[in-house]
């Protein structure tokens, strides 16, 4: 099935939880000066407009980033997240929405690498374009890349099987990002397969998952299965920003599963997920998880 469009869903909730944490994790890659390599397996378009096309239709990121644009009491662990999204809208309206490539392309730095794949043709389409109209830019800028090979490899395909060939990276630095959309109940089974083997090839990866936190089985199920897997430590993080429509339809909660994530995360999201709750959350259903694999450091909320 390729029903699937992130433009539809661009900012909201589970965004803000999922680039939050993304931009953690490579912040902190980038603290040794040796170069990392991200490879995400659904990149999706790259760069979404708030105001038109499939966003404007269910205008989702009033649940996310709408909510924060204009406040003044943001945590400073929040803060570079804010900023990456304020510095694609100079003018100071809410406009445009990264999703996880672009996000990483401001984040990263020259000597790193990007490996983006993405399997709805349309999709790939956007995001080729994107990433040219991108290295336009910078080109018109003066800026030249002055390290050998191609910086950003796009590639249209499978990135659950493609994920194989590149682990482990050549610098063995680096995270993988794995975000299905969940269409089909087998992309559950297929994260956590993707998972066995990727972490067998590449011991040392930081490797994230996003998730939804819905009533169907394979997703309540899923962060017990990865909990199992043979990492060196993990991370489970969950936002709800209400509890469960009556219907059981709708979105309301997501979750980030993180194997063998930076030391320094678990602080973080102490800091942050509370504010979240406190600037997302619509009813008393609101809340958030906060687990992981150390002993005496799991906190739920």
């Amino acid at each position: 099935m390729l029903s699937y469009r992130h433009g539809f869903h661009a900012g909201n909730h589970a965004d803000v939880l999922k680039h939050f944490v993304l931009i953690q994790l490579l912040d902190y890659l980038g603290q040794k000066d040796t170069a990392y390599t991200y490879i995400d397996t659904h990149a999706g378009a790259g760069l979404y407009a708030l105001d038109s096309g499939y966003a404007s239709k269910n205008a989702e990121f009033e649940t996310g980033i709408a909510p924060l644009w204009d406040r003044k009491d943001i945590p400073e662990a929040l803060a570079s997240y804010m900023d990456l999204i304020k510095g694609l809208n100079p003018s100071g309206k809410m406009r445009y929405y990264p999703g996880s490539p672009y996000c990483a392309n401001i984040v990263m730095r020259e000597q790193d690498r990007l490996r983006l794949f993405e399997l709805h043709p349309s999709e790939i389409k956007i995001l080729s374009e994107n990433f040219r109209k991108l290295d336009n830019h910078a080109a018109e800028q003066g800026k030249r890349q002055t390290v050998r090979g191609k910086r950003v490899i796009i590639s249209a395909g499978d990135g659950f099987e493609s994920l194989k060939a590149l682990l482990p990276p050549p610098s063995r630095r680096g995270m993988v990002l794995i975000d299905p959309p969940y269409e089909v109940k087998d992309d559950y089974r297929r994260v956590k397969v993707c998972l066995e083997d990727g972490i067998k090839r590449f011991p040392t990866g930081t490797f994230a998952v996003w998730y939804p936190v819905l009533q169907r089985q394979e997703s309540r199920s899923l962060p017990e299965k990865l909990k199992r897997l043979q990492a060196n430590s993990w991370l489970n993080v969950t936002l709800s920003i209400s509890g469960p429509s009556p219907d059981g339809f709708g979105l309301h909660s997501s979750g980030m599963f993180i194997l063998n994530p930076p030391w320094t995360l678990l602080a973080t999201l102490k800091e942050v997920m509370p504010y979240l709750v406190k600037v997302l959350g619509k009813d008393a259903g609101a809340g958030f998880v906060l687990e992981c694999g150390e002993a005496g450091a799991t906190g739920k909320r």
